[in-house]
């Protein structure tokens, strides 16, 4: 009895050790890529550039974040921003940055184009082709831009690359469920992006993207990102079809919390595990495995030992310890509290994996959204400028 006992601490320890080993040098490989850029940037010195920025709705950062687009430190560039509505709480807001900063070429384009059952890309259409230059960023309104943003968005472009991107960092959380959140975007999404990036595997992030207008035009344009329901998941797929790579910029850049409920985080979260697992589920089935709280507890209740015990604390704390020092080293949001924000993320990290394999329907911003992949783009509706 006691042998077959010992047999199976060895075994669940061995697990164990192999998802800690697997999620420690995932940690290892983001934080030596976080901060430094490979290679020789191949962007065309000082080429101008287009920036569109699709906007719905008034949120707490919503002035700030807009306005760092009007102190860019660049030489030539637009500001597009694209409102679904012209009745939109957040239109006023836009007219008074433009008023303040009359040096800066700003346009507001309202009226969306539904080609797709996403509400982003339907309202990135017009902007997209009111857009002068040869290179494009679409970025969210709430992305969180420093001086240099163009700069550190064309320092990672390669010869080989057909898209660069940032993946969004939790900043300014208020209370725990913010800091929950930035368990979640930071030292677990953004260190796996990271890490399939130097892997070759990068995938695109809809938060902040650089684009070359021709190449995506010859590829069928902003409405072949209708393809899937998430347009980062559609330029994936097209940029490695064409044979190009997805990049990511050295640092990514901050997206301010403030103050989040539980229930925003849950929502948000099974929204996009919901969106991973039908776009590419073949990499969303091994996420059972990128927390603690199920392997661990089934290794300890199936071998209820000391030594067991020990050995899965003590694993944990280095997994949690890593993943600490990789928010240290990136320069990320830090407190004591981020530890049981780990643990509280892996025990809700198992109801999350199973509900994107049960359940399809998704909602954002009040939009219920069919996430199947998309064939055919929509016809096209009229929209007004402003």
């Amino acid at each position: 009895m006691f042998g077959s006992i010992e047999t199976g601490a060895i075994v669940a320890l061995s697990l164990c050790a192999a998802l800690t080993s697997v999620n420690c040098l995932s940690i290892a490989i983001a934080a030596w890529r976080i901060g430094r850029n490979r290679g020789t940037p191949s962007f065309p010195s000082a080429a101008p550039i287009s920036l569109v920025r699709p906007v719905c709705g008034l949120e707490a950062f919503s002035e700030e974040m807009l306005e760092r687009g009007f102190h860019l430190d660049h030489p030539d560039y637009e500001l597009i921003f694209c409102v679904a509505d012209g009745r939109d709480p957040i239109v006023p807001l836009l007219h008074r940055l433009m008023a303040s900063h009359p040096t800066v070429p700003a346009r507001l384009i309202v009226g969306d184009e539904r080609i797709s059952d996403n509400p982003k890309l339907n309202n990135c259409v017009r902007g997209w082709e009111a857009a002068r230059h040869e290179w494009v960023v679409l970025a969210d309104s709430n992305v969180l831009m420093p001086p240099d943003y163009l700069q550190r968005l064309q320092a990672s472009w390669r010869p080989d690359t057909g898209l660069v991107c940032s993946t969004p960092i939790g900043a300014r959380p208020h209370g725990f469920f913010a800091e929950l959140e930035c368990a979640f975007l930071n030292t677990l999404q953004a260190r796996w992006q990271y890490t399939g990036e130097s892997l070759g595997l990068g995938f695109a992030q809809g938060k902040s993207m650089l684009w070359h207008k021709p190449f995506l035009d010859g590829h069928g344009g902003i409405r072949a990102l209708a393809a899937e329901i998430a347009e980062d998941a559609a330029a994936t797929k097209l940029v490695r079809a064409a044979g190009k790579r997805v990049h990511l910029v050295a640092s990514p850049f901050d997206q301010p919390l403030g103050t989040r409920a539980f229930r925003e985080v849950w929502s948000r979260q099974v929204r996009w595990a919901r969106l991973r697992r039908v776009t590419f589920p073949h990499f969303f089935a091994p996420e059972i495995g990128s927390g603690t709280v199920l392997p661990f507890a089934i290794a300890a209740l199936c071998v209820p030992s000391t030594p067991v015990l020990i050995g899965v604390v003590a694993m944990a704390m280095l997994w949690y310890g890593a993943e600490y020092a990789l928010a240290a080293r990136a320069g990320w949001h830090r407190s004591p509290r981020l530890f049981l924000a780990f643990l509280l993320r892996d025990a809700i990290l198992p109801i999350m994996w199973v509900s994107a394999w049960m359940q399809s329907a998704i909602v954002w911003r009040g939009n219920a959204m069919d996430i199947r992949p998309k064939e055919t783009p929509r016809l096209r509706t009229r929209a007004t400028a402003a």
